[in-house]
């Protein structure tokens, strides 16, 4: 049951119709402090419509709102606050998800219309750093939190597949590569061919000219041009392969920029036909200064389009293809003004649709505070990452519990997930310090803390000899387990929150609030103490069980039911 609703709706029924439901729900909040009530409503915006002070409506609100579910209401000052009765609550709480398991919190708001998600997107031929981790991870988590709320995500990976790049790495493959350690460790090789590349143009200018002749060679068909990029994209995708498959992330498409050199030029057509191409210093633009932002670029001035113009022609292509209701670019922050003037081209090219795309921007991955680059090799590879963190955790696993069965599969599951959570914990438009200490502390915010109390959970009830089956929902009323059920309520709202903000961190840190509660809980009540009360505390546990497990799923983790 929606309490905050409930709650709001008993205020409008007292309020002869001065609000709108909508309004008071806005309005309905969680007191600052323990004693204050469950639920509080701040009569400020009802002074001028009801001619009294605040303080004074509170009081008359609180005397006339009378329910069942309620303990009591009572004013404080201009605040109405509602106290919740723990017993009938807990209960009907309980049972509602003893009997929902893993659809409790799913909603149907989305009515299986299609959201497509960008995101991931790394380049061909160059290492997936953990500079990639955040689109990847963010992006994988907002996949599955739509479809938690009755959506269908459309997870595609735009790989970076075509640009100068690669200009300068068949340059560099041509004067210092080698066929043979390339074929045999063709990521750190082709890493290491371009920032040669950089460091030998410093002193040596006609290497970018030389890039640019070999990229326009590529655009019009060159064979050998072809043939090396094929085959840096094949080694690629060998190797973003593995890093996925660890990380369990799966797209729907993994058209990148090349799958749209066909269709630009309809693009551009499209957008003469429309008059809004002018020249710019010999290149093709379109004219934004009415609105404040730098001229869009479509066209060159020796012909070669701009990535511009194949985000264009993707968003048209996307539209076109799954007929999406929404449209979210899980990109960086120093995109923000690209997005921009993307959604403002298409809105002067007629599409209102493109008030549905969304970018999702997203702050850095640092090391030792400075943001990693792949053009000076000062970067931090994701596969060795997640390798090193398995093997801690499978350290750490030891330690703590030598007789575990299937520790490699375990390890597995809480080094990934340490390195997810870690990530996904921090707000998005922030930025994250790299650290694999941090990730993998068994205390404290992180994710292997979480999938430990996950694990105590289920251990309790393994002990307990009772299934879920084969419990009943009792109502409990103690102050300790109250702060779980309050939890375990909230978690709705939580996902609800997380769609609308594209934030997994809302997920992430009620999470760890859940866990800090339920171990509170553990540490002050005997959970298996044979009374009336047993099944009310067992199921309880069953029920942070579930929710613990669905957060961190929404999350892409798994949570190990022993550690």
């Amino acid at each position: 049951m929606d309490y905050n609703k409930l709650f709001a709706e008993e205020i409008v029924k007292n309020l002869d119709g001065t609000m709108s439901l909508e309004s008071i729900m806005g309005l309905v909040e969680k007191p600052k402090f323990d004693g204050q009530g469950d639920l509080a409503f701040p009569c400020f915006s009802l002074a001028k419509s009801q001619g009294k002070a605040p303080h004074l409506i509170a009081g008359e609100l609180a005397e006339r709102i009378k329910h069942p579910v309620f303990e009591k209401v009572a004013a404080a000052g201009p605040y109405v606050n509602c106290y919740l009765k723990k017993s009938v609550v807990s209960k009907d709480t309980l049972q509602t998800i003893l009997e929902e398991r893993a659809a409790y919190g799913v909603s149907d708001l989305g009515q299986g219309r299609n959201i497509t998600i960008d995101f991931s997107s790394p380049n061909i031929a160059k290492p997936f750093s953990m500079g990639h981790l955040r689109s990847t991870v963010i992006g994988n988590s907002l996949a599955k939190i739509v479809e938690k709320v009755g959506y269908i995500a459309v997870g595609i990976n735009h790989l970076g597949d075509w640009g100068t790049q690669f200009g300068k790495l068949i340059v560099a493959y041509q004067k210092w590569g080698d066929e043979a350690a390339v074929k045999d460790n063709a990521i750190p090789e082709l890493l290491a061919l371009y920032v040669k590349f950089h460091e030998e143009a410093k002193d040596d200018p006609g290497l970018e000219d030389d890039a640019r002749k070999w990229f326009w060679q590529l655009e019009n068909g060159d064979l050998e041009a072809e043939e090396l990029w094929t085959w840096f994209k094949d080694e690629s995708l060998k190797e973003f392969s593995k890093i996925y498959e660890l990380l369990e992330v799966d797209f729907d498409s993994y058209a990148g920029e090349a799958f749209y050199n066909d269709k630009m030029a309809a693009t551009i057509e499209l957008l003469k036909s429309k008059e809004l191409l002018t020249e710019s210093q010999g290149a093709e633009v379109v004219d934004l200064t009415e609105e404040g932002l730098p001229p869009f670029l479509i066209r060159k001035s020796d012909g070669a389009t701009l990535y511009g113009t194949r985000d264009l022609t993707a968003a048209l292509y996307r539209k076109e293809n799954y007929h999406f209701a929404k449209s979210l670019y899980v990109v960086g922050q120093e995109q923000t003004l690209h997005f921009r003037q993307l959604k403002l081209v298409l809105k002067k090219m007629g599409y209102d649709w493109s008030d549905d795309m969304a970018h999702i921007p997203f702050g850095f991955i640092l090391k030792d505070g400075k943001k990693m680059s792949t053009r000076k090799g000062k970067v931090v590879l994701l596969d060795q990452v997640l390798k090193d963190v398995i093997e801690l955790a499978e350290k750490n696993i030891e330690e703590r519990n030598p007789a575990l069965a299937n520790k490699a599969e375990t390890a597995r599951m809480v080094g990934v997930g340490a390195v997810i959570f870690h990530d996904l914990k921090t707000e998005r438009q922030n930025n994250v310090e790299f650290s694999l200490e941090a990730m993998l502390r068994f205390e404290g915010t992180t994710g292997p803390y979480v999938q430990y109390t996950h694990a105590r959970a289920c251990s309790i009830l393994r002990k307990s000899g009772m299934t879920a089956e084969e419990i009943t929902a009792v109502g409990l009323d103690d102050s300790y387990s109250w702060e779980v059920i309050k939890d375990l309520i909230a978690f709705p709202e939580m996902i609800q929150k997380s769609f609308e903000q594209s934030e997994p961190s809302v997920i992430a840190r009620y999470a760890i609030e859940l866990a800090q509660d339920f171990n509170k809980y553990y540490s002050h009540v005997k959970v298996l103490e044979d009374d009336e009360h047993l099944e009310g505390r067992l199921a309880l546990v069953f029920s942070v069980t579930v929710v613990l497990k669905e957060s961190l799923r929404l999350l892409g983790i798994h949570a190990p039911d022993e550690m």
